[in-house]
């Protein structure tokens, strides 16, 4: 008799695609949504790591025109129309408030040094929103993926014992296939959840950097209109 019962569970198929065409309608769509979980999640860590290398080449490219001794104005003229970098908007937002607060005399309106560095940090905000757009849906699979492969391996193992109820019988032929459909939501969460928690944590530091570097920029490009400032005073 175990023979028998050997010998029909290994005429099972358990493949891959067998085990997802024989389970239950509600795994399947459990194990439909970790998989497009899976390849969204994917298709973000690949474009944000696009994203932060070139964020970060032309913060170089940039910081580097900038401190090459031009004149501030001329490298306005340069990127004013088209800023292309985090730290290209900042600086391009920071030298329009400043000449917007020069009167038709040449002096300086009042609070000039207030509303540039609001004007900067509206733009480090708007930044920091578009770095770290995406990173949310990373970090929501990697929490609940694993809750929903468990959820649907609750319900296979559920249908599972249905068989073994419907079939009385407890046979490898019998209970085999079901957990093992059931098994397959698990991995399939894990395999979702891993890789979204993994990547999460290193594009979230990215992230970090990417904006404390505009952070520091603004801080340095601020302390030298601040002393453009103060020259009438002086």
């Amino acid at each position: 008799m175990e023979t028998e019962a050997l010998a029909a569970a290994r005429e099972i198929d358990f493949s891959l695609v067998a085990l997802f065409m024989r389970a239950t309608l509600t795994v399947k769509i459990v194990m439909v949504v970790l998989i497009m979980a899976s390849f969204w999640s994917w298709a973000i860590i690949i474009q944000k790591h696009i994203n932060y290398r070139r964020a970060k080449a032309d913060a170089r490219e940039f910081e580097d025109a900038f401190w090459s001794g031009q004149p501030l104005d001329q490298v306005y003229e340069q990127v004013k129309d088209d800023p292309n970098g985090g730290s290209e908007k900042i600086f391009a937002a920071g030298m329009r408030e400043w000449r917007r607060s020069h009167r038709g005399d040449g002096g300086l309106i009042a609070g000039a040094s207030a509303r540039i560095d609001r004007a900067m940090n509206v733009t480090i905000g708007r930044e920091s929103d578009d770095i770290n757009n995406g990173l949310t849906f990373l970090a929501t699979v990697g929490s609940i993926s694993p809750f929903v492969g468990l959820f649907g391996t609750v319900w296979g193992i559920k249908h599972a014992f249905e068989e073994i109820a419907i079939q009385q019988s407890t046979s490898l032929a019998v209970v085999a296939p079901g957990i093992a459909e059931a098994l397959l939501a698990t991995a399939l969460g894990l395999l979702a959840a891993i890789p979204a928690v993994v990547f999460y944590n290193k594009l979230s530091g990215d992230a970090e950097k990417i904006t404390g570097r505009q952070e520091a920029f603004a801080d340095e490009f601020a302390m030298i209109l601040s002393r453009q400032l103060e020259k009438p005073e002086a």
